[in-house]
């Protein structure tokens, strides 16, 4: 598959948004005065998230974990009505109800991340049904991780996804650690995506942290799940670089690893990469950089403007 130039710029330039928001949410978060509750970065996934996500438009829906953020840029979500829901404002994506673990973008296909593990893939089935019900031609993307290939929900989901040609992408970032516990440790094959065979789907493992090799596999996955064939497995191996949360001390990963595991950092591995075609200079690489990080500014001072709602507010949307 041979990728454009304008492509590779897009990818690279989707990552680097989706680092410098969560470098300065981590920074933001840390001094401990405006973002309230529990804050999951995706810093080492943004391959995963970008290079799914490049092959889907508006119109295909996405669910994420908790550790969504990378996901929702990705997808082409705005930064401020973002940065405002972990502000927790009444300009955020939510009203300021989510916080960083239950964002939702709905005109861009961003249908909901979720707290509970695997149990997005539930409700993932759902969107398809409806996709495929509809004759949209449009399908359904679902990350989530290690740990969510234990539950019920994954079989249960890849098992309807399966019976009734459902167009859903299953896609499993592996980053060594449900939680706080080594993949080792709870699953007994070496490769998750080989339980989609169970339900007679494909099913491949590839280097996460290679986001053209994530875009060229999502993409046939797509045509795959558009020509009414049923679900697709993908798993991509990768590292997250802080712990669960912000806050963990990581006293459970070997001491080193870490430090392995940033010499394949995605975004500084595609730099180069793109170094080394001529694709970008250095000039150009620091201008991307820059307009990343004026959005994100922009987007933090549009949080920092934004009121807090109401107490009225708790008694909106409510549906009984």
């Amino acid at each position: 598959m041979k990728i454009s130039k304008e492509t590779k710029i897009d990818l690279f330039t989707r990552m680097v948004k989706i680092r410098t928001f969560e470098d300065e949410t981590h920074k933001i978060f840390m001094a401990g005065k405006e973002m309230p509750g529990f804050l999951h970065l995706s810093q080492g996934e943004e391959a995963m998230a970008v290079g799914t996500c490049a092959n889907l438009t508006f119109d295909d829906a996405i669910y994420t974990t908790h550790r969504g953020h990378g996901c929702i840029i990705a997808k082409g979500a705005d930064l401020k009505p973002m940065m405002a829901e972990l502000f927790g404002r009444i300009d955020g994506c939510c009203k300021g109800r989510a916080g960083s673990m239950h964002f939702a973008d709905v005109k861009t296909g961003c249908m909901g991340s979720n707290g509970i593990v695997g149990e997005g893939m539930r409700l993932a089935i759902g969107t398809a049904f409806a996709q495929k019900y509809q004759k949209t031609k449009n399908v359904t993307a679902v990350f989530f991780g290690d740990g969510a290939t234990g539950t019920g929900a994954f079989h249960e989901s890849f098992n309807m996804a399966a019976t009734l040609k459902l167009p859903v992408i299953f896609v499993c970032s592996i980053n060594f650690y449900a939680q706080m516990t080594h993949k080792s440790v709870h699953i007994p094959i070496e490769h998750v995506a080989d339980r989609a065979a169970g339900y007679g789907a494909p099913g491949v493992t590839i280097d996460g942290n290679d986001v053209e090799l994530v875009y060229e596999e999502v993409s046939k996955a797509v045509k795959h799940c558009r020509a009414g064939k049923g679900p697709y497995m993908i798993e991509g191996i990768t590292y997250r670089h802080h712990g669960h949360f912000i806050g963990d001390p990581c006293n459970y990963r070997p001491a080193g690893e870490l430090e392995e595991w940033l010499k394949k950092d995605p975004i500084v591995l595609y730099e180069q990469k793109l170094l080394k075609e001529g694709v970008l200079d250095e000039k150009r690489i620091q201008q991307i950089k820059e307009e990343c990080k004026n959005l994100v500014d922009e987007a933090v001072a549009f949080a920092r403007q934004s009121p807090q709602p109401d107490i009225e507010e708790l008694y909106k949307d409510i549906l009984a």
